[in-house]
């Protein structure tokens, strides 16, 4: 899953995103309040990693914009503002998590996943269909209790479908999942990893199959 980190030091912005992708996540890295705002209003990100001062605005203006349009996204403020009217202030705008600088990066992970297991994110350390697991914390897919070998890509595709089992995924939250801010994505992207996924799927006798939507995303669901 993609998470989006907004700080303006390019040296912790760069240890955050190395270890975020080393601990599982997808990362965009951004600077400032008019890229991070536009990022937000464009693409779909499972959580926010929010720096407070930011060179053309408070980080706060960001959050606040999104509870005002009822963005449910989770936002972690880390900020070097540690005093307890801070604190409050970012709790009371809209924040659901808060640490200071400097800090713990294992804490850091600790409280992320902390917010994307609450009811209704995207974290859950087990996901399951027919006979189909994936292990969400080790980023590891099993059919009949084996391990398979996947790119992280498809197991990209295979955990949102997972999580949203049953229900329709649009092509555009996929290929922000996949992708991000990485730049031009060909038109074919989502389908050629959907089509790697379920032909290797297909291949190692798992009980499940993606089915298109013309026009609006896929789902997965048992087979017949």
């Amino acid at each position: 899953m993609r998470i989006l980190v907004v700080e303006d030091s390019e040296e912790l912005a760069d240890l955050l995103a190395k270890g975020m992708q080393a601990a599982g996540y997808g990362v965009d890295l951004l600077t400032n309040v008019a890229d991070a705002s536009s990022a937000l209003e464009t693409n779909r990100y499972a959580a926010l990693i929010l720096d407070l001062g930011l060179p053309d605005g408070d980080g706060l203006s960001i959050l606040r914009e999104l509870r005002r349009r009822k963005d449910p996204i989770p936002v972690l403020i880390l900020t070097a503002r540690g005093g307890v009217e801070d604190r409050v202030s970012g709790l009371r705008s809209g924040a659901d998590d808060y640490l200071v600088k400097p800090f713990s990066f294992d804490e850091l992970v600790a409280r992320l996943e902390a917010l994307l297991r609450r009811p209704g994110q995207l974290l859950g350390s087990s996901l399951r269909l027919a006979n189909v697991t994936f292990d969400s914390e080790g980023r590891q897919a099993f059919v009949d209790m084996k391990p398979q070998s996947l790119s992280a890509r498809e197991i990209a595709v295979l955990e949102l479908l997972l999580r949203r089992k049953g229900n329709v995924v649009s092509k555009k939250l996929l290929e922000d999942q996949i992708f991000g801010l990485t730049g031009d994505v060909a038109s074919n992207a989502v389908e050629v990893y959907v089509h790697r996924l379920r032909k290797q799927l297909l291949d190692i006798g798992a009980k499940v199959k993606i089915s298109t939507i013309r026009g609006v995303g896929y789902v997965m669901m048992e087979s017949d």
